[in-house]
């Protein structure tokens, strides 16, 4: 019987230099593969586009579940330019679950807490609207209180108990009160 070991398996006896050929072509082919199945890193999906009254809205919009598993869409936007007012509006699917305004939204951070203001009947297609599965909250005092990207837990009473925001969404919402042009952070002139 005749024993072959891997190194002679792979294409090379036992090479007292290092590896044979084979063995570094199976390395850089893992290597790619992992670098490329590892994607690209989190981009910000901010979006800025005209509304009904030719002012601009930018926008983040992320869809998060809660920890009874039950999703969620997030949008944070400020109407108008830089230092324009900044909303958040939570939205659940219609007939799932009726929010009750005003509710303030809860939002904790390690020690810090925040109770953000209910502002949901001062919109008026929101207040009008029957389904009731949309709220909105004044964001501003979260982000002028907010120095880093860390991760938010937030709590709406009756409605769910605990919705985490990972920090990439953190960093999307403080983008917003300076987002000029596409360009998150750019001054105005």
């Amino acid at each position: 019987m005749v024993r072959m070991s891997t190194g002679a398996w792979l294409g090379g006896a036992t090479n007292p230099l290092g590896p044979g050929p084979w063995s570094l072509l199976i390395g850089l082919i893992l290597t790619l593969a992992i670098q490329l199945l590892a994607g690209a890193p989190a981009q910000a999906q901010i979006h800025a586009h005209g509304d009904e009254n030719g002012g601009q809205v930018v926008r983040s919009l992320d869809s998060l579940r809660d920890l009874d598993d039950q999703s969620w869409q997030l949008v944070a936007y400020r109407e108008g330019p830089p230092g324009g007012p900044l909303r958040l509006r939570i939205v659940s699917f219609p007939g799932r679950v009726r929010l009750d305004h005003p509710t303030p939204l809860q939002v904790s951070s390690g020690r810090s807490q925040w109770d953000l203001a209910d502002i949901t009947t001062a919109n008026p297609k929101l207040a009008l609207d029957g389904r009731d599965a949309a709220a909105e909250f004044d964001l501003g005092p979260l982000l002028a209180d907010l120095q880093q990207n860390r991760p938010l837990r937030l709590r709406l009473p009756g409605v769910f108990v605990e919705l985490p925001v990972p920090p990439y969404v953190v960093a999307e919402w403080r983008s917003l009160p300076d987002w000029v042009d596409g360009a998150p952070g750019a001054k105005p002139a």
